[in-house]
């Protein structure tokens, strides 16, 4: 087939958030010319890579109103989108309890189905009532979500781009852009390309941790200004965009071995805690810190994953926005720190992962790169009056949902889940709320 010369929507990235958007565009606009282009394949970047956990867990409502939106997609379909929709546990401390209350009264209030177990004695009780084996010091609250889980993450975009091609749309792999021309208002006139030049009508950049590439080919702002909403105070220069390793691994057993009591999956667990963490090597102080972890048993990556706090780039900026999983980049690069760090706390939560670091799998990558905002929430907004930027800010993969607000929205429809969202949040002042989680997403 010919390299096209126009399409009325270009939508760069066969990730998520692409390929969400241009199979919801499809169906809203009945067939219009609507091609995807990816320097390299579907789910070939962070999609691919990433754990695909699916939850509601937010103490921000306008996140957690807008997962809950996302959640409604994945079951919408869950066949196609190789959807597992086993729940969720946010099991914490002392420090997370109030958080973790308030979050499981908003979540009652827009019919969000959790439980909230409270005390240490009702959490271990609780716990131990799915795993016999639990064993976590200092829990006092566990909120459990009915709905959420996982999904496989290549399994789900192969199953999506299915869903959008029997609409019509072109998946075009290979194709790198490299510019845009514009008028001089700013209007996309035509996307640049290493295959040529594509003239279109609307474009929606959906790139990951590309992002700040297109930033920058839009001449968009390398820092902002943030008002602080209580105080007024206007802080200045703050980049806009910085990059995090996203601490992430597989324990090479069977993952069976970590089926409930009743022989069923298990939800996906989360723990947040500040109990000492002592090494399942030979029992030295990891940290007398708060930490916190996630897991789930995977067919897909073959065993148990998982991960925890990542941490910021040490690395020039501008090299790694050229591209974030190149040769240079640190994606897959999870030291002792990290490996002994997570197989420890899986067993001081559970007896049963006791001894089995020797099974951690240091050749399947996960984790990456990604390119977080200042204030670590997404931006989902047009950049110019025919262009729209989907920026996840690495709350990506579980936000299946998000492409059908932004077709709707392409379409005329004005999102309200959307509206928080907006760059303009940071010169308002309307910033999302801050809880006491370790992990800069929540």
């Amino acid at each position: 087939m010919a390299f096209p010369s126009h399409s009325k929507y270009i939508i760069i990235g066969a990730g998520i958030h692409g390929l969400s958007t241009a199979y919801h565009l499809a169906l809203k606009t009945k067939g219009s010319d609507i091609i995807v282009l990816d320097k390299s394949g579907i789910c070939a970047g962070a999609t691919g890579i990433a754990c695909g956990v699916i939850r509601n867990n937010y103490f921000q409502p306008a996140m957690r109103e807008l997962m809950a939106h996302s959640v409604n997609v994945w079951e919408s379909d869950p066949d196609s989108y190789s959807y597992h929709p086993v729940g969720y546990m946010q099991i914490s401390c002392e420090s997370m309890h109030e958080d973790i209350a308030s979050i499981h009264k908003q979540q009652k209030a827009i019919d969000y189905s959790s439980r909230l177990i409270e005390g240490e004695k009702d959490c271990t009780k609780y716990m131990q009532g799915i795993f016999h084996d639990w064993q976590a010091q200092g829990i006092t609250s566990v909120l459990h979500e009915k709905p959420g889980g996982y999904a496989n993450n290549t399994k789900a975009m192969y199953g999506l781009a299915s869903k959008l091609e029997a609409e019509g749309v072109r998946i075009m792999s290979g194709v790198t852009v490299t510019g845009f021309k514009q008028d001089s208002q700013g209007t996309i006139l035509a996307v640049e390309t290493n295959k040529g030049e594509i003239t279109t009508d609307y474009v929606v950049i959906g790139a990951g941790p590309w992002v700040k590439n297109f930033w920058d080919m839009l001449d968009m702002p390398k820092t902002i200004s943030i008002k602080n909403p209580d105080t007024g105070v206007i802080k200045n220069d703050v980049p806009m965009w910085v990059y995090w390793s996203l601490q992430e691994g597989t324990l090479g057993v069977d993952p069976m071995l970590q089926v409930t009591n009743d022989g069923k999956m298990p939800p996906v667990i989360h723990v947040d805690s500040v109990a000492e963490l002592y090494s399942d090597i030979d029992g030295s102080l990891i940290t007398d810190e708060m930490w916190g972890i996630y897991y789930k048993p995977d067919f897909h990556f073959g065993g148990i994953q998982g991960g925890a706090a990542p941490f910021i780039v040490d690395k020039d900026a501008d090299s790694v926005q050229v591209d974030p999983y190149g040769p240079e980049s640190p994606e897959f690069i999870v030291g002792t720190d990290f490996v002994q760090m997570w197989v420890s706390a899986l067993a001081h939560c559970q007896k049963r992962f006791s001894g089995q670091i020797a099974h951690y799998n240091t050749k399947e990558p996960s984790g990456g790169i990604g390119a977080f905002t200042p204030d670590s929430f997404p931006v989902f907004d047009k950049v110019r009056d025919n262009c729209y930027l989907i920026a996840d800010s690495n709350h990506g993969y579980k936000m299946l949902g998000v492409g059908k607000l932004v077709a709707e929205e392409i379409c005329g429809d004005s999102s309200r889940l959307l509206e928080p969202f907006r760059f303009s949040r940071y010169a308002q002042g309307k910033l999302h709320p801050v809880s006491n989680s370790p992990f800069p997403w929540s």
